[in-house]
């Protein structure tokens, strides 16, 4: 039995190396029949057998050494980018998505390859490496902007993937999972009127983020709906993720004509940086000037800091599982979607 390749996929494949998924394509099977092929050849029918076999002769296909012994040693490998944490931030947020990423991905006999990335770009050429390689399945993308290159980069790579967040447009082309960070700051803001506050101040990110942006709405909303918008309007600020950017807004706030009563910051790094300012005024977190977080970190409880705390464990449960799904191959897969609630817990602060 022949197969004729076209001389453009053919030059192709003497210019550069060949892939797993090149041979897929020009045998007309799957991926995983590639690699039955070379593996384990009597699960293969002869016909197919023969006709994978002679594409990878003429492509020149050398399967990837470290991939197969990384896929011999586990059924499953999910590819995803460790991000650098910054000495100015309490954030552990990341830590906690891995580790809920890795435990629900070892139940259900999947493991987590980490690997480092320059910026964006680089970590979308490394994802199709990895897929192309067979070293991982499919991947996790994480910290997702509004623009974000990303999912378009893999989709065209036709590299399995699952976002921890979501673009701004093209959301229903990819499946997703995203946490309702708007309702995480409209229920603090709830949660400051109801207590009596009417001036409430937010700290929040330059817009341009996904996640910073809809907090910032989630304030706006809320405010909104109380009827406070128009004597606060003047207490939304904004600065970089980090403590000492907190310190600064808050005593910038602290030092207007009519200060907030309240604050609402973005993440618990901004708000840790308002207790500095509050006690660097004399004043009294929770008595004076009460302040809530966002991420509800292991700082946030030893401060004793009101925060919103976001459902990671189901995060990464959901992700994983939805990562099975897509990484199968089949056709009838409907791209995967939900929103998740987050929930404030209340501490001295407010």
């Amino acid at each position: 039995m022949s197969v004729a390749l076209d001389s453009g996929r053919r030059r192709s494949a003497l210019g550069g190396s060949a892939t797993i998924s090149d041979v897929a394509e020009a045998a007309g099977v799957s991926r995983q029949t590639v690699s039955n092929v070379l593996n384990a050849p009597h699960r293969v029918r002869p016909a197919t057998r023969e006709r994978v076999e002679q594409v990878v002769a003429e492509l020149g296909y050398h399967p990837n050494r470290v991939a197969r012994s990384l896929r011999a040693s586990s059924p499953g490998m999910v590819g995803y980018r460790i991000h650098p944490v910054s000495t100015e931030s309490v954030a552990a947020i990341h830590d906690r998505f891995l580790h809920a990423l890795v435990e629900a991905g070892q139940a259900g006999n999947h493991h987590v390859m980490l690997f480092t990335a320059a910026d964006t770009d680089d970590e979308g050429d490394r994802c199709v490496a990895l897929c192309r390689t067979g070293a991982v399945s499919g991947v996790v993308l994480y910290d997702i902007a509004p623009q974000d290159s990303r999912p378009d980069r893999l989709l065209a790579a036709k590299v399995p993937f699952i976002a921890f967040g979501r673009t701004a447009v093209g959301t229903d082309r990819y499946s997703w999972v995203d946490i309702d960070n708007s309702a995480g700051t409209e229920a603090a803001v709830d949660h400051l009127v109801a207590a009596g506050h009417q001036r409430i101040g937010f700290l929040g990110w330059p817009e341009g983020s996904s996640v910073g942006d809809a907090r910032a709405r989630g304030w706006l909303a809320a405010m909104d709906r109380h009827g406070l918008l128009a004597r606060s309007h003047r207490l939304d600020v904004r600065g970089p993720d980090s403590m000492s950017a907190g310190t600064r807004l808050m005593a910038e706030l602290l030092s207007r004509p009519e200060p907030p009563s309240a604050v609402v910051a973005a993440t618990d790094t901004l708000a840790v940086g308002a207790l500095h300012a509050l006690r660097d005024s004399g004043l009294r977190a929770g008595h004076d000037v009460a302040v809530t977080g966002f991420d509800d970190t292991a700082a946030a409880t030893a401060l004793g800091l009101s925060s919103v705390r976001q459902p990671i464990e189901e995060v990464g449960r959901l992700i994983m599982a939805a990562l099975l799904g897509v990484t199968t191959g089949r056709a009838d897969v409907e791209p995967f979607h939900r929103v998740l609630e987050p929930e404030l817990v209340v501490r001295t602060s407010s």
